[in-house]
């Protein structure tokens, strides 16, 4: 087998979880092709830490495209060298999160994924996203494997359709005590957490990014989505219309 199509960023390689990324928000293959990986995307969009530091270093951007230019241009390929991939014994009862950045930008896409968790049953997959409606559509409906784990991430377009007590999910919150004084359980000791902890209320803790701390404040990505939609002018720098609409 040649070079792996699955990787381990500085956070999960200590947990010893895989992960497979494609470039956030949206990118541009060889071709002049923009593909928008983050179809749900609301305010996270500005405060995505996926769009900044070592993620937006020249080599880590291309080699995430060049990950979602192997989706996008030939699926069944990709979709046939990751069952491959996964047989190896490195990956032998081992965890591997499903992006890191980027989200389940088709039907098609998490189609693939679903055949590919499915078929490595030795494997646990788990995932966060904002594709609600598209989980339940193609997720939901059917049989989900049990090897395939996942939890919505508030923040996005498809708020409203997330089950704040029914649906397992996660809000990024500015600091730990405001998690818990809302109640939530955080993943920061292990991000598997996110999908094993027995709670449905999850926190994530915004990354100490200066830039980013500085427009969140001490609103929740939730409450930051809902002032939105509620036509509030969540920043004095207007973001472009696309981040949101």
């Amino acid at each position: 087998m040649g070079k792996f199509l699955l990787t381990q960023n500085s956070e999960l390689r200590p947990l010893g979880v895989f992960n497979w990324t494609i470039p956030a928000l949206s990118a541009v293959l060889s071709d002049g092709q923009r593909v928008n990986t983050c179809p749900a995307a609301g305010i996270c969009a500005t405060l995505c830490y996926a769009r900044t530091n070592t993620y937006r270093f020249s080599n880590v951007l291309a080699a995430h495209t060049r990950n979602l230019e192997l989706v996008v241009t030939d699926l069944a390929s990709w979709e046939q060298s990751m069952i491959e991939e996964l047989t190896h014994r490195r990956y032998r009862q081992k965890w591997v999160r499903i992006h890191d950045a980027g989200d389940f930008f088709s039907d098609e896409y998490l189609e693939a994924w679903l055949r590919i968790v499915t078929v490595t049953p030795d494997v646990t997959f788990y995932a966060y996203t904002r594709e609600v409606s598209r989980f339940r559509r193609c997720v939901e409906q059917g049989q989900r494997p049990d090897n395939f784990l996942y939890l919505f991430s508030l923040g996005g377009k498809e708020d409203k359709l997330i089950d704040l007590v029914a649906d397992r999910h996660c809000d990024v919150f500015p600091s730990l005590e405001a998690a818990t004084v809302a109640g939530y359980s955080s993943q920061h000791e292990d991000d598997r957490h996110s999908v094993t902890l027995p709670t449905n209320q999850i926190a994530v803790i915004a990354n100490p990014v200066k830039k980013l701390l500085n427009k969140q404040k001490q609103r929740t990505f939730r409450e930051l989505q809902a002032a939105h939609e509620a036509g509030e002018r969540i920043w004095t720098t207007p973001e472009p219309p696309s981040l949101f609409d």
